[in-house]
């Protein structure tokens, strides 16, 4: 048994350790139900959940979530246009975004697919002096999907 100070008691038989813990004002928490003997230490165990709840709130406030930004392409996008997509993804990539490209097809576009993949690897060859390909552009049904990351 463990006190409420971190100090090891020893082993004393649980109805004595309860009454202990009874004493102070403080509840018997088992911490090592396997060992032999068991191994349970005296806490106030509200004030232990609140301080593992603001232990878990601050270590959320420190990840990095990594967002993503999704541009989407026709096949027979104008070439303006397309120059314009281009330029707002290098400005997603350099604010430290991930870029997806995401190229749709319907109806009878499906039949050139290979004009898709061609279009796709123009915008990652315009983007290859900011981005890199996190993930090579594959087909998915109706669409081709591809991810790039800053360098």
């Amino acid at each position: 048994m463990i006190d409420e100070n971190g100090k090891q008691i020893g082993i004393v038989s649980s109805s004595d350790a309860l009454k202990t813990a009874e004493e102070h004002g403080l509840d018997l928490v088992e911490i090592a139900p396997k060992a032999d003997p068991p191994v349970c230490k005296i806490m106030d165990f509200s004030k232990y959940k609140y301080q593992q709840q603001m232990k878990d709130r601050e270590s959320k406030k420190k990840q990095h979530v990594i967002k993503i930004k999704e541009l989407r392409f026709r096949p027979r996008i104008g070439e303006h246009d397309l120059i314009m997509k281009i330029n707002r993804a290098k400005e997603f990539l350099t604010s430290g975004y991930k870029v997806k490209i995401t190229l749709m097809f319907r109806g009878r576009e499906l039949a050139h697919k290979e004009d898709g993949f061609k279009l796709v690897e123009r915008v990652t060859e315009e983007l290859s002096d900011v981005a890199e390909v996190d993930k090579a552009p594959m087909n998915e049904g109706r669409t081709i999907i591809s991810f790039l990351t800053s360098k």
